[in-house]
């Protein structure tokens, strides 16, 4: 059930009536879900065709099988790349066994502080922890699905009193959007089904229609009730005041049929709890968006249709169309080691084919191949079946190897990568903190940064192979200076390499408390600069010295010299003599 963590909660059960006009709430859900409805003739295509696994058109109430149309859907091709699609996914931006995102300040120089280094890694942990301990890498499995297939995803995201946070991940056509200006979503709006009884326990008895509570105490718990369900931007709010009514987004849940003006639940929420991340648009006022599922669709269905003349070809050759001649003698029997009796005086009599079946089946397989070869590029299924492999193989691809080997289909993803960032882990990332802090599992941040705004470094494999371009030219540069050092050393002069290494580090996406501080490597190279001129002194000391013994012993050696042997002293202290 979808419950706001806020003072409606702590209030389940005691809500009453309010003479709270309900009449907006009906014609804006009634106006999301129209202009929702325009999109259905294409989504039920790509249900039909794509993915029949997902979206919810049809039933008229839940719990109901909906069997899949195999005489339309022979060949799964397509479905197997929106699998491998959203799998990929999950592996290149958000892999559960690997850090996807870091915490950052705008300041660079406020992230070399040690203690703003080691708070946003421990917050960085934390939150990462939370995202294993819950559903959320199920749930982006879901989105990453959906949104290839129809190119809209949407998921719920609720506070738990477990897990922190919970996802609930919606499928197409059981949920309706609206946008703001800026082109994001702020309005939601879902009719689903629940029985008495989870009424009744979600909301309280008191806060049903009397419809509601009639079978509930009729013994008759579950049967099923439709409920309303809107989320949108609070335009009563005054800002000054935190209790529900004041929130950013507002939220009423009311009972189809239920009396005028009667609310199970009106709620709010500080921020946007839905996430709706689409793939690409084509307009500025596009609420939905298109995915790859839209592009490969001719595709997919030119597949079936090679695939079901495949068939029928083979068919026709195994068990061709016959011709009975008047003379056979009761029904021609065409089963293995029948009898038909004929007369075998007339020519041409028998059962023999209609005609003969010409099959080329080398030309329609090379047909069907290339169509399923061009269904699968529009899918990026080479990309992402590199990655998955990988994550299956024990040693998970590097973002150089995925830029080396996919660097065409990375420059396409571009684009779509930053709209999920946008639309999807930027929100997800800033309400899970949202939550977190609210309920105190943030530690105290430096006093540095207090009350700064953070900001969110993608360190994926997916986002790393983007900047690889960047990583490459350092790479370039470097080894051009390096070999052009051995003729002029001078030239190493001109790199800061205390700053390419910093770039190099922030492209390569490793945790910040790798990288010593500037002050830690001052007081390091402080700490080798003064080693090195001690040792020079005592080197010094040491020639000085031995210079001194040196000279000492020469001057023994002298004083203890005989004369009168015709030495080279003798010869010495005679020139001097003489020159006295």
């Amino acid at each position: 059930m979808d419950t706001p963590f806020s003072l409606a909660t702590q209030m389940k059960g005691k809500f009453t009536a309010t003479k709270l006009d309900r009449w907006p709430f009906l014609k804006r859900s009634k106006a999301l879900q129209n202009e929702g409805m325009l999109w259905y003739p294409a989504w039920k295509d790509l249900n039909l065709y794509i993915n029949p696994t997902r979206g919810f058109f049809y039933e008229t109430r839940p719990n109901v099988g909906k069997t899949i149309d195999h005489k339309t859907v022979i060949d799964s091709t397509a479905e197997d790349c929106v699998m491998t699609l959203s799998s990929g996914m999950v592996s290149g931006l958000t892999s559960p066994s690997r850090p996807w995102f870091r915490l950052a300040l705008p300041d660079p120089d406020l992230m070399q502080l040690a203690s703003v280094k080691y708070w946003l890694d421990d917050v960085n942990t934390r939150m990462l922890d939370i995202f294993a301990k819950s559903n959320i890498y199920g749930g982006l499995a879901s989105i990453y699905e959906e949104v290839a297939t129809f190119g809209t995803a949407c998921a719920f995201l609720e506070e738990d009193y477990n897990d922190v946070i919970r996802m609930r991940v919606y499928t197409i056509g059981e949920y309706y959007l609206g946008c703001g200006h800026d082109g994001r979503c702020n309005a939601f709006y879902r009719r689903f089904w629940m029985t008495v009884s989870q009424l009744i326990n979600e909301f309280g008895i008191d806060n049903c229609s009397m419809q509601t509570q009639t079978a509930f105490k009729s013994n008759n718990p579950d049967s099923w009730v439709k409920v309303n369900f809107l989320i949108e931007e609070n335009d009563e709010r005054v800002p000054e005041y935190k209790d529900f009514r004041n929130m950013k987004y507002r939220c009423v849940y009311w009972e189809d049929g239920a009396m005028n003006n009667q609310y199970l639940r009106i709620g709010g929420y500080e921020e946007m709890p839905v996430l709706t991340p689409r793939w690409q648009t084509t307009t500025t006022a596009d609420v939905y968006g298109r995915s790859p599922g839209w592009k490969m669709l001719g595709d997919v269905k030119m597949l079936q249709k090679l695939q079901k003349n495949k068939l029928i070809a083979l068919d026709k050759v195994s068990n061709p169309p016959v011709q009975v001649d008047a003379s056979v003698q009761g029904e021609a029997n065409m089963l293995p080691g029948g009898i038909t009796r004929f007369s075998a005086t007339l020519p041409n009599a028998g059962v023999k084919p209609a005609y003969q079946v010409q099959l080329d089946l080398a030309s329609m397989e090379a047909t069907i191949e290339k169509t399923q070869a061009a269904i699968k590029r529009k899918s990026f299924s080479d990309l992402f079946l590199m990655m998955i492999d990988a994550e299956r193989s024990g040693s998970p691809i590097t973002a150089t190897e995925v830029a080396e080997r996919q660097a065409e289909k990375l420059t396409i993803l571009g684009p779509v990568l930053e709209r999920l960032e946008s639309e999807l882990l930027n929100p997800l990332i800033d309400r899970t903190f949202a939550i977190m802090y609210r309920n105190g599992l943030i530690p105290e941040p430096p006093q540095e940064i207090q009350g700064m705004e953070l900001k969110v470094q993608y360190i994926s494999v997916l986002a790393q192979a983007q900047k690889m371009t960047g990583i490459t030219a350092i790479n370039q540069v470097i080894q051009f200076i390096m070999a052009s050092a051995q003729a002029n050393p001078n030239i190493l002069d001109t790199i800061d390499w205390d700053q390419a290494a910093k770039e190099y580090a922030e492209m390569s996406g490793i945790p910040a408390k790798i990288m010593a501080s500037p002050e830690a490597v001052m007081a390091i190279r402080k700490a080798k600069a003064e080693a090195q001129a001690k040792a020079e002194q005592q080197q010094d000391a040491a020639v000085m010295a031995q210079g001194a013994e040196m000279g000492a012993k020469a001057a023994k050696d002298a004083s203890q010299a005989q004369l009168g042997n015709n030495t080279a002293l003798d010869a010495l202290i005679g020139g001097i003599t003489g020159q006295k």
